[in-house]
């Protein structure tokens, strides 16, 4: 029963230190980090995608990150998806690549 007591604390525990982890790498320390986009799902062909699947997120300086997608028709759905997170963030596009 103790034995029973004590995993299930320590699973509800490791959960609660993953959550956590993940909403500190979300905050802004004033430097561009590809983690700002984890959240992020793109309406890819009618499925909710993780932006880091659709294409290569990399950080241009310290204040710009940069997103390719694989798919240049869904450049428009990468926009609209940043812009629904509303993370204050402004994607502008060049018609294959976004900047944000």
């Amino acid at each position: 029963m103790n034995n029973q007591i004590i995993k299930d604390a320590k699973s509800r525990m490791d959960k609660s230190i993953d959550a956590f982890r993940q909403e500190i790498s979300k905050i802004r320390t004033g430097k561009a980090t590809t983690a700002l986009l984890d959240g992020i799902k793109v309406d890819y062909y009618g499925t909710p995608t993780p932006l880091n699947q659709v294409g290569n997120v990399s950080v241009l300086d310290s204040h710009t990150l940069s997103i390719t997608p694989w798919d240049k028709s869904i450049v428009s759905s990468i926009d609209k998806a940043i812009l629904i997170a509303d993370l204050g963030l402004n994607p502008v596009s060049d018609g294959t690549n976004i900047k944000v």
